[in-house]
């Protein structure tokens, strides 16, 4: 009985690909999901799903002469839906669904393959412009608002003389207002930093023990709550980001799980407390995070410090045998999702009972 009362994750459809696929996200507003990958002869590929009645129903696609590696639409508002991509060329572009022949926004200021993306603001008001980040493999982070053409608004850069990290993550976070917002960077010796967008510096910066794949702010749109970055070795680590303290720094708690690469985290859009992780054996993990009795304390100099909060794994199931890339919850429906694997297929999911938590 006690099985039955906690979530189950159900695989309602699947759909087998002829490409590999980078990324997967919802079409907001809508029942469609876009799948974006590489074909083997090279050839970057975008493709538009819906559900229907016969399930997972093909609507469109284009091809581009690039591997696409990641994509958003978060940047763009609810009338346009326009989606934002990277791909093995270094290219940021913007496109219009409705007619991809040529993007409505295009750079190329990276030098190599942009691993990741995020947007910002591109349907809620009051807090700032809507904005893109990307991260490269070429060590490069830059922030673009399409209006200022081919000039990011933001770039940091590696240290000159310095071979540059490859930065494997990107997320937006703490813009509550139209004056704050920060990006926080994950690379692929460790080192995860949050930049202060405002005053264009290194907000705060920490080295994990491995590689850093992938980052998420529970709600960008809020002051900074909590951040929880991926990485290999089968470890993930959730920091409290409300509080600072100057020798402490952030509080945290870290979880082994998925025996593999944890590839991405991503938090419920209808309760920040929840989120799902993906591994690379091909398993997903859906946790709970409990804040503790009191989230600040005061050392002996009466400087507050964050107290880190605990973790309950609700559920985990295995889908696949090859590691799942990526994966989006829809915005609309609590508990519908979508999610991608290295075996060549996207995957339909619905997580239920969630809204018992």
């Amino acid at each position: 009985m006690e099985t039955l009362q906690k979530p189950q994750i159900i695989c309602h459809n699947i759909k087998s690909l002829d490409y590999t696929v980078h990324d997967v996200k919802w079409i907001p507003c809508s029942a469609k999901f876009v799948s974006i990958g590489g074909k083997s002869n090279g050839a970057g590929i975008v493709e538009t799903f819906s559900l229907g009645s016969e399930g997972i129903e093909k609507v469109s696609e284009f091809m581009k002469k690039d591997h696409f590696k990641c994509g958003t639409f978060d940047a763009s508002n609810l009338r346009t839906r326009h989606l934002a991509t990277g791909d093995f060329g270094g290219r940021l572009q913007v496109w219009d669904l409705e007619d991809t022949l040529l993007p409505v926004y295009q750079t190329t200021k990276h030098t190599t393959v942009i691993n990741a993306i995020d947007g910002v603001s591109g349907n809620s008001g009051n807090c700032g412009a809507p904005e893109i980040a990307t991260g490269s493999k070429d060590g490069a982070v830059m922030v673009w608002d399409i209006r200022q053409k081919d000039c990011p608004v933001a770039k940091f850069l590696p240290t000159e003389g310095t071979t540059g990290r490859d930065c494997w993550a990107v997320a937006f976070g703490n813009s509550y207002n139209n004056e704050q917002r920060v990006l926080a960077a994950g690379y692929d010796n460790g080192d995860v930093k949050i930049f202060d967008l405002k005053n264009m510096k290194v907000k705060w910066s920490k080295h994990l023990k491995n590689g850093v794949v992938g980052l998420q702010f529970d709600r960008k749109d809020i002051e900074m709550n909590k951040l929880v970055a991926t990485t290999l070795e089968s470890k993930f680590y959730c920091f409290d980001v409300r509080t600072y303290h100057p020798k402490k720094g952030y509080a945290f708690l870290t979880e082994k799980a998925h025996g593999s690469t944890v590839w991405s985290c991503k938090h419920l859009p209808q309760n920040r407390e929840i989120f799902m992780t993906t591994g690379g054996n091909g398993t997903l993990c859906l946790w709970k995070y409990n804040y503790p009795e009191r989230r600040v304390e005061k050392d002996s100099d009466g400087i507050e410090y964050g107290v880190a909060g605990e973790l309950t794994l609700l559920q985990n199931c295995t889908l696949s045998e090859q590691p799942i890339t990526s994966f989006d919850w829809c915005k609309e429906k609590r508990g519908l999702a979508v999610c991608s694997a290295y075996d060549q297929s996207v995957k339909v999911l619905i997580t239920t009972k969630l809204n018992l938590y």
